[in-house]
């Protein structure tokens, strides 16, 4: 088992082992007390691993009621957020209770915006089943649903009490969710650490998987501690976003986040090298990463319609988008860009 100390507005604890989730229960009645519980999970997630949670919860003396929305991105909506609000009203959760958010990366940044407007807040913990959740979206605090313009444009920055994540649930995992976490850790080492790129570029990784989570949370929590409000060096974390959030909408959220986030690499790196921006060409090493990880390395949408997307994501700053370029592998640069230069950079999907 590993714990890792989070330290940003809140401090708390990611702890990561395999079959430490009938702790849950206890771990949260040292920190939040005997109190009311809703867990927020989906329809994939609750056969496998609500009811086990619910007994955690419920053997430590907390009460516990559960809320279910169907699985899937098209769930990361407004129209669920509110029914979730409303549900938590309804069930008379006062400042004193908490939600738990078990699930992947749709269900914690859900949870977590909910958690965050309900009452003007009430703490959250985070479950993450999915490795995406686990190496990424589960730590640092940022939560939000998708608006019919793009993704994640409502939300907020609220950090959970806890992130727990037990590795047994990685092993209920379909092949390509998965593969979609691989994506986020592929990221972590472009951008920060060429040793643990290195060391998942070949495919072989489930047999270190607690390290490996451990190490994308240990480099996610040093850029958190250091830019926790997304002003400064955390937009590092977007390499391969500003074209993945794009090609994730065109396609109707069709292709994952993951896969896309794949894709999105893949065209940064070329267009970096291609502009003259980078040192190193680092877009073969990826190409070959990905496809060793089950990850895709292009798309067939056209470069203008990707562009037009990327104009309207939350990372633009009037006339200009800071770009995350790869420098060399393990290191990458922000780049401040006229927003027209996105044509540009689509053209190498």
């Amino acid at each position: 088992m590993k714990i890792i100390k989070v330290n940003a507005s809140k401090e708390y604890e990611v702890i990561i082992g395999s079959g430490i989730l009938p702790s849950l229960g206890e771990k949260c009645v040292s920190l939040l007390g005997k109190s009311k519980a809703v867990i927020v999970t989906d329809s994939n997630v609750a056969p496998l691993w609500l009811a086990e949670t619910k007994s955690s919860l419920e053997s430590a003396g907390i009460e516990t009621i559960e809320f279910i929305f169907p699985a899937g991105e098209e769930s990361k909506s407004k129209e669920t957020l509110f029914a979730l609000l409303e549900f938590m009203a309804e069930n008379k959760l006062t400042r004193s209770d908490f939600a738990v958010a078990l699930g992947g990366g749709v269900t914690g940044d859900m949870t977590g915006l909910a958690a965050s407007l309900y009452l003007r807040g009430i703490p959250f913990v985070q479950v993450p089943t999915t490795l995406l959740a686990a190496v990424d979206s589960s730590v640092g605090g940022k939560t939000a649903v998708n608006l019919t313009a793009g993704k994640n444009l409502m939300g907020a920055f609220y950090q959970p009490e806890l992130v727990l994540c037990d590795t047994r649930t990685l092993g209920t995992l379909p092949e390509s969710i998965f593969a979609d976490g691989m994506a986020e850790v592929i990221k972590y080492g472009v951008i920060f650490d060429k040793d643990l790129f290195d060391k998942v570029q070949s495919g072989d990784v489930k047999s270190d998987i607690e390290s490996i989570i451990a190490r994308c949370v240990e480099l996610k929590r040093d850029v958190v501690a250091k830019d926790e409000f997304d002003k400064g060096d955390r937009q590092l974390l977007n390499f391969g976003h500003t074209m993945a959030h794009s090609i994730e909408k065109c396609s109707n959220f069709e292709i994952s986040h993951g896969s896309a986030v794949a894709i999105g690499m893949v065209i940064a790196a070329k267009a970096s090298a291609a502009l003259g921006w980078s040192n190193e060409d680092c877009t073969q090493a990826i190409i070959e990463a990905n496809k060793n990880n089950g990850l895709p390395v292009e798309c067939g949408f056209a470069p203008n319609d990707l562009a037009d997307v990327a104009l309207s994501d939350k990372k633009r700053t009037g006339g200009t988008i800071n770009f995350v370029v790869p420098e060399v592998m393990g290191n990458c640069i922000l780049k401040k860009i006229p927003v027209e230069t996105l044509y540009q950079i689509a053209e190498y999907t």
